[in-house]
């Protein structure tokens, strides 16, 4: 069990790749995909008014990968003690397309429970893979590919290394063959061990 008593963490995670997303536009000028994912926690932080910049943030866009993107953006996520003592805490992804036209929409999104990020030691990297699902929660073929490792939160504040932090995100199987798997009945994901950030990235890549 992780000891989070009065403990601040930082949740260091890689959006890496996604895959089978589906464009179900019926435009002639929005055919081709340009997908983008945005990260928040829910809930959020207790200490809103200091953490305000740091609740929300965004990959950037690709526009090459169409229905099998590939990002590779790291992200530096505050975590408060409590929310591992929440039973409904997770990271809350939101898969969008970005339109010329009609402003951004959305193809899917997944949640990462709080006891994916926990149970591990503090410091070790989890590659984690989940469903997509409809926004009436129905389960579809993409899949999202990120990798994360909890540590002991700095006196910086979060940061960013690659990608679009952004203000305030309203809420609205393949993988490789030498990881040890296990399926997460709520959230529909598989969980990896071993290796790094890294080294998550060249995988992933490698099955587009």
């Amino acid at each position: 069990m992780l000891d989070n008593n009065q403990q601040q963490f930082t949740l260091e995670m890689t959006v890496v790749s996604a895959q089978g997303l589906k464009n179900t536009s019926s435009f002639i000028f929005t055919h081709r995909l340009r997908p983008f994912i945005t990260i928040t926690t829910f809930p959020p932080p207790l200490e809103a008014a200091d953490l305000k910049s740091c609740r929300g943030f965004q990959t950037r866009v690709d526009d090459q990968g169409g229905v099998n993107p590939t990002w590779g953006d790291k992200f530096h996520v505050p975590i408060h003690h409590t929310f591992f003592a929440n039973p409904y805490s997770c990271i809350y992804l939101q898969l969008f397309t970005k339109r010329l036209i009609s402003g951004k929409a959305q193809l899917g999104w997944c949640q990462i429970p709080a006891a994916d990020i926990g149970l591990p030691p503090v410091g070790s990297v989890r590659q984690l893979s989940y469903r997509l699902r409809e926004a009436d929660g129905t389960r579809t073929h993409g899949v999202v590919n990120v990798a994360v490792k909890l540590e002991v939160h700095s006196n910086d504040r979060c940061r960013t290394v690659i990608g679009v932090p952004v203000r305030v995100m309203p809420l609205g199987r393949e993988v490789g063959s030498s990881w040890k798997e296990s399926e997460d009945l709520t959230s529909g994901g598989t969980v990896g061990t071993g290796g790094d950030c890294a080294d998550a990235v060249v995988k992933w890549q490698g099955l587009r």
